[in-house]
């Protein structure tokens, strides 16, 4: 998301796909310190943002407003951009069809805009309308596997209020069986390396316990695996940030989620934190399956 610098309180439009979490990100960027308000009329724009002109604002506008068309609103944000001077980003918010029609059926609520007729209706004309506002959006937030505690942490980390530019990165680890995380800006595959899996006293333990880290860096090919993987990104870190990203996701795959991609997650971690990154770590499938997701080396939070 490229930024202009925050001399003025910044805005923030959210729309998306309904049942994508338009209200949890709304509440996301009230708690971070900006004003909300949700389903503003769009004739109403331009005037609450001259009004709030000393506030940062964040605005949910979305297929259920009147007088909402995708173009409108296009041209409305343009208009706000020149006519105000404020950093006005767009963020859109969406899931797969499957995800939303789940969503539905267990709040039994109709589709907003197919209240007489079956809600994939709805979920398809909503998308159609919608599609050229995902083309141009900001920042786009794909929810379909994503926990509200992660849709406020990837928000925390593009639209946070404070002044002081830095690069925030979070490193996930992953099962390729469950899926590449959506939300990944980089991907990396560590299934070449051996697997602990296969030793069985290694198999119930996982990649944050010594015994497997050390079985891990017993791989002939490791060393300079991750020799190669700091120094393409020692790079590219400077360059996303001179370039107004706030917020990067590195994902680091295997096949069960569970040992190599954890190690090198925790690792990668631990190296971007002596770059000077504000970095945070989470592991998918541990966090899902229940385990205890502490890293042996590197605290599962955010670190300055």
């Amino acid at each position: 998301m490229s930024e202009l610098p925050m001399t003025r309180p910044p805005v923030v439009v959210v729309t998306g796909l309904s049942g994508a979490g338009l209200s949890t990100a709304l509440k996301a960027l009230e708690d971070l310190g900006y004003e909300a308000v949700d389903n503003l009329r769009l004739s109403l724009l331009t005037h609450l943002v001259e009004q709030a002109s000393d506030r940062p604002l964040a605005i949910g506008i979305d297929s259920r407003t009147r007088d909402f068309s995708a173009d409108a609103v296009g041209a409305e944000l343009d208009r706000l951009r020149k006519a105000t001077g404020r950093t006005v980003s767009l963020l859109f918010m969406e899931a797969s069809d499957e995800a939303l029609q789940r969503r539905y059926t267990e709040t039994r609520r109709p589709h907003p805009l197919a209240t007489d007729r079956p809600v994939p209706d709805g979920i398809a004309r909503e998308r159609g309308l919608l599609w050229s506002l995902r083309d141009n959006a900001d920042v786009v937030v794909d929810t379909t596997q994503l926990s509200i505690h992660d849709v406020r942490r990837l928000l925390g980390g593009h639209f946070r209020l404070d002044t002081a530019p830095s690069l925030h990165v979070f490193v996930t680890s992953f099962s390729f069986r469950h899926g590449v995380p959506r939300e990944a800006d980089l991907v990396f595959d560590v299934r070449f390396l051996d697997n602990p899996h296969w030793v069985p006293d290694l198999r119930p333990l996982t990649g944050n316990d010594p015994p497997v880290g050390a079985f891990i860096e017993k791989d002939g090919d490791f060393p300079a695996f991750f020799d190669n993987l700091t120094r393409l990104l020692a790079p590219l870190l400077p360059r996303y940030l001179n370039e107004g990203k706030r917020y990067l996701t590195i994902a680091v795959g295997c096949t069960g989620g569970r040992h190599r991609s954890v190690f090198v997650a925790n690792r990668l971690a631990a190296w971007l934190q002596t770059q000077g990154s504000r970095v945070g770590v989470a592991h998918r499938e541990l966090d899902r399956s229940g385990v205890s997701p502490e890293p042996a080396h590197v605290v599962n939070r955010e670190t300055r």
